[in-house]
């Protein structure tokens, strides 16, 4: 198997693994991460893919320009993935309603057909189980999920549609407020304010249950701090987190406290670490030093725009994106960090991975699919097991998706659920 394009980024690791554990890192086994790499069941639990993908100019069965495309997942043994219906939060009104169900009903059009137009190559899987077959078969295992579902979803009634038609995880927000839940990165360009419902809001609360009872397995990413409260608190099910970071290790509010991880894993669920650059590494002080500048020119203080008008507030946003583009792309070892972080936090069974491709994502080493098994060298490199890597790249993962599948079958059953798994 032809690892990466990157051998030297390979080797370099392979080299460090010789050197002996990163201090501090848990006992290391002996490992070799080619072997091991090709044995495991890599799944990236979170990924987009990009606007006219395979299309014409961009089919899925060639090495293109996009971080995810079936060359590559080849290439870096990736055997499961995730696959994001994403519409971004626009102004709320029955125009943009209709156009954003119409943007989310073309992306799922597009991940079904991955598996209609490469049938060799590809299949969606509705459980656990069908992604360790698919797997098994030597084909590359889908599963649909959904971000942002408050820009499309009105109605308890569309999370039932969205379900048979195969999706099986759910987050409600992404950059900007909307109708079920509070983001953790209100929207600058629209002047947002830190909360709009101070949480999930009635429909999103009632949501969580709908959701708990189909199935589907919750997603916490990018939520506001009290609509991750809500969501614990309301959930009978296991939770994904399945594109965060740490908060500990870098002070933005996207990222997950040391308290919302406790809750992750009192909750049973998992975090999956997420190889993304501005929540991996703080900004360097000159990027630092310039957002103050600016915030200090615009008069908002601590990044709050709400007292901008709109055009204001989105020339601001224009502006501080240009700053924090100027850093460089976080490594290997940076993503890395995040990991031993939250492994030592909650423990190894609460942990997975994910890249976040074609909507930012990626670090140095980790530019696209292909490049996969350089993860498994570097936590091979950090001293972690084959098992506990395997748990990281799959185990985990597909666990709590089964207990939540379970418990919705228990709840629509009306079984009680005398505890959470």
């Amino acid at each position: 198997m032809h690892i990466s394009r990157s051998g030297t980024i390979l080797g370099a690791m392979l080299l460090a693994a010789a050197a002996g554990p990163v201090i501090g890192a848990p006992p290391r086994a002996a490992v070799d991460p080619v072997k091991a790499h090709a044995r495991l069941l890599p799944f990236d639990v979170h990924l987009d893919i990009d606007t006219g993908f395979d299309g014409p100019s961009s089919p899925a069965s060639a090495d293109g320009p996009s971080q995810f495309d079936l060359v590559k997942t080849s290439r870096g043994g990736v055997k499961a993935v995730a696959l994001a219906i994403f519409v971004p939060q626009s102004a709320e009104s029955p125009e943009q309603l209709a156009a954003a169900r119409a943007t989310a009903d073309a992306k799922l059009h597009v991940i079904q057909g991955l598996a209609a137009r490469y049938p060799r190559q590809v299949a969606i899987a509705y459980t656990p189980d069908d992604v360790r077959r698919i797997a098994a078969s030597g084909r590359l295992a889908v599963v649909e999920s959904i971000v942002n579902g408050g820009a499309f979803i009105d109605s308890l009634d569309d999370l039932d549609r969205w379900q048979r038609q195969g999706v099986r995880i759910f987050g409600f927000v992404h950059a900007g407020h909307n109708r079920l839940a509070d983001s953790s990165r209100p929207s600058i360009a629209r002047g947002e304010g830190a909360g709009r419902s101070n949480g999930l809001s009635p429909l999103g609360k009632q949501a969580v249950e709908r959701l708990n009872r189909l199935g589907i397995l919750i997603d916490v990413s990018q939520l506001s701090d009290p609509a991750f409260d809500d969501v614990l608190r309301l959930t009978r099910a296991p939770v994904i987190a399945s594109h965060s970071d740490i908060r500990a290790l870098v002070p933005n509010s996207r990222n997950l406290t040391d308290a919302q991880l406790d809750a992750i894993k009192a909750n049973g669920g998992v975090v999956a670490i997420n190889a993304f650059t501005p929540y991996l590494r703080k900004p360097s002080a000159g990027t630092q030093a310039a957002v103050a500048a600016l915030q200090a020119e615009y008069g908002v203080a601590g990044g709050d725009v709400a007292a901008l008008t709109p055009d204001k507030a989105a020339a601001y946003n224009d502006r501080l994106h240009q700053l924090q583009a100027r850093d460089p792309k976080a490594s290997l070892a940076d993503f890395g960090e995040a990991v031993d972080y939250a492994i030592k936090r909650i423990g190894v069974d609460h942990v997975a991975l994910s890249s976040d491709f074609n909507h930012g994502g990626g670090v140095t080493g980790w530019a696209n699919e292909g490049e996969a098994a350089n993860v498994t060298a570097e936590l091979v490199r950090r001293g972690y097991s084959e098992g506990d890597i395997a748990k990281l790249w799959s185990g985990n993962a597909l666990r709590i998706w089964g207990l939540a599948q379970s418990s919705g079958q228990k709840l629509s059953a009306g079984q009680k659920l005398s505890s959470l798994p």
